[in-house]
């Protein structure tokens, strides 16, 4: 009996679109949205005893308002990428703040800083709008308070954001400054990650370290946010580090360097056909249907437990196992094309042809992974079609 595909699970509320870009508010948000009524509720009313209950009221739209500066610096990023031709998939705002996922592009050092610098650039301008109000205009306390917060907060968000060190987009210009020196993205994305590792060791010093030395206590809702901060931008540096090392790894993934020697033969041939192909079993043996496109591959023990009277009576087929639909890729695919072939095709092994549809050789998924992340496969996987 069939069952019905498991809906994907969603990763937040969809908010609409603006300019065509999907907004999602990722559940997340409410984390943080609760974390600051709860640290900051006490403190407006402490400082603002009138306030009553109004301090917590207050404490949310605080939340409301970082929501709105996230998401124009978002919007910032995806209408700059616009002009340059770069399909933004979604801005999703979550518990760190936001991101804006592009889809893929062609980029270059210049254009990455620009669009980068966009996100900060908006939310500088937000706090000098904010300022233009407070300095001109005659408000209520609540207000008046609420207005310069938002001043303050997008001022914070600017400066922070243009740190040079990856997450941030600051990060950006390291990046494409150590890209415009070597010629190579996935170098600068490397050291713009491990700027961004100093940035959050910087960060824990002066705001948890060096009180301490100094025999003082830590703001409690400092540490918290420094700690919640430094841990973000450590995983966000990690992970561009890796990023970077993987990129750096690219031109490694051939499908012609990395896979084994192969030949194809029909699905009619016999076993005593495969020995004289292979007699040595030094290549791998792909079985093909009447249509020439592979769909199997000749198990080496199988293949050696046929008696020598009967290899010429029982088929290739008897001694092979199956290929998933369609688990063939050209020789001529490498790095991210190949990578994309992959990603649509089920199993671990793939057949690879040349341009004639010839089969040349025998692709296993660990030899990819292992050309990408530069670690030895270590299963008990073969790449030749021998006995797993």
């Amino acid at each position: 009996m069939s069952t019905a595909p498991a809906p994907a699970r969603r990763e937040g509320i969809p908010l609409g679109r603006i300019a065509g870009i999907p907004v999602i508010l990722a559940y997340s948000w409410f984390v943080i949205a609760a974390f600051t009524v709860i640290v900051y509720g006490p403190l407006l009313l402490e400082q603002n005893p009138a306030l009553g209950v109004s301090a917590y009221y207050m404490a949310f739209a605080y939340a409301l308002l970082l929501l709105i500066s996230v998401l124009v610096h978002e919007l910032a990023h995806a209408l700059t990428a616009k002009i340059y031709g770069w399909p933004t998939q979604k801005i999703v705002l979550n518990l760190w703040g936001g991101h804006t996922q592009f889809e893929n592009f062609t980029a270059t050092p210049a254009r990455s800083v620009i669009v980068a610098l966009a996100g900060p650039a908006a939310n500088l301008v937000l706090a000098g709008g904010a300022w233009l109000v407070i300095s001109t205009t005659s408000m209520g306390t609540v207000a008046g308070i609420l207005t310069n917060i938002f001043m303050w907060a997008n001022f914070v968000i600017g400066i922070f954001n243009v740190l040079p060190g990856l997450p941030l987009d600051g990060g950006r210009i390291v990046e494409s400054a150590v890209w415009k020196a070597t010629g190579s993205q996935a170098k600068g994305t490397v050291a713009a990650g491990w700027a961004g590792r100093v940035i959050v060791v910087a960060l824990g010093f002066w705001f948890i370290a060096r009180p301490l030395l100094a025999g003082e206590t830590p703001d409690f809702s400092l540490l918290m946010i420094t700690i919640l901060v430094g841990g973000f931008l450590w995983m966000g540096a990690s992970a561009s580090i890796q990023q970077g090392t993987l990129r750096g790894r690219m031109h490694l993934v051939s499908a012609a360097a990395l896979a084994a020697p192969a030949v194809g033969i029909p699905a009619t041939a016999m076993v005593a056909d495969i020995r004289r192909l292979s007699p040595d079993g030094s290549r791998a043996v792909v079985v093909c249907g009447p249509d020439g496109r592979p769909q199997g591959v000749v198990d080496a023990g199988a293949l050696a437990a046929v008696p020598d009277g009967a290899a010429g009576s029982t088929p290739a087929t008897a001694v092979s196992y199956a290929l998933a639909a369609g688990a063939y890729v050209p020789e001529s695919s490498q790095g991210q094309e190949l990578i994309q072939y992959l990603s649509q095709l089920e199993g671990h092994e793939y057949a690879v042809v040349d341009h004639q549809g010839a089969v040349t050789g025998l692709l296993a998924q660990n030899m990819v992974v292992a050309a990408i992340t530069g670690k030895a496969d270590r299963s008990n996987r073969h790449p030749q079609g021998q006995s797993r």
